[in-house]
């Protein structure tokens, strides 16, 4: 990559044809969402090599409750699965684990693997690495929005940045770039306010196939963009 290359602070990942992948193999979805999270996984790593200091990855969200009970099972298994698996390698590469989204539904098993994931490796220098689970953008401004009625501020107070800390994603910076995978061109509820000003980019390789070539072109594109945001 050419060291001139405009890196971007933060990017946000719609990790998309986990499914696809495996239908095309003649394999089960569930071996899908498995390779899956070994790109994930490839993904923090390839982007902390070029500078990237925070990536958020849409990781389960609100709608994902409506697949079948056996696919929903396994996601949130592999979720704590990847945890326990993974954790101590991101804890010693320095990366710093954050959750956004109602994980209220989830077990509390699972509620506390996150929340320990969490208090271990709060402290690391970063990169920062973020999962949004039962994530929805429509329930995460109803939720803020909530939280500030319960305050009470008078009607001046409540600015873009007062609005801002009441997300599931503070203080997480908004994403530089959002990139979807596998074909799809929305962005399905993902960071809606955090992402009015993100550089889309929808690429119809699957998640699984998801390389490195293409996630570093991604970022020289991204350094080629002219970024005006509003003027």
């Amino acid at each position: 990559m050419d060291k001139e290359t405009k890196i971007p602070t933060c990017v946000g990942i719609i990790m998309d044809g986990n499914r696809r992948w495996a239908k095309a193999k003649g394999l089960k979805p569930l071996e899908g969402h498995k390779a899956g999270g070994e790109t994930l996984k490839n993904v923090v790593k390839w982007g902390r090599d070029v500078g990237i200091k925070h990536v958020v990855f849409y990781t389960f969200s609100t709608e994902n409750w409506k697949r079948g009970e056996e696919e929903v099972s396994y996601l949130l298994e592999l979720i704590g699965k990847f945890l326990h698996d993974e954790l101590d390698y991101f804890h010693k590469e320095g990366g710093v684990l954050h959750y956004a989204g109602d994980l209220s539904r989830f077990a509390p098993d699972l509620q506390e693997k996150l929340r320990k994931a969490e208090e271990k490796t709060a402290k690391n220098p970063g990169p920062h690495v973020y999962f949004a689970l039962n994530y929805g953008g429509r329930q995460e401004i109803l939720s803020a929005v909530k939280k500030i009625v319960e305050e009470g501020p008078r009607a001046e107070d409540i600015t873009e940045d007062y609005f801002a800390k009441h997300l599931q994603t503070h203080p997480m910076p908004d994403p530089d770039i959002i990139i979807r995978t596998s074909g799809e061109m929305r962005l399905s509820g993902f960071l809606p306010w955090q992402g009015v000003y993100s550089e889309l980019f929808f690429t119809k390789t699957t998640w699984p196939d998801f390389s490195k070539e293409e996630f570093l072109q991604i970022i020289n594109d991204f350094g080629n963009r002219d970024r005006r945001i509003g003027k």
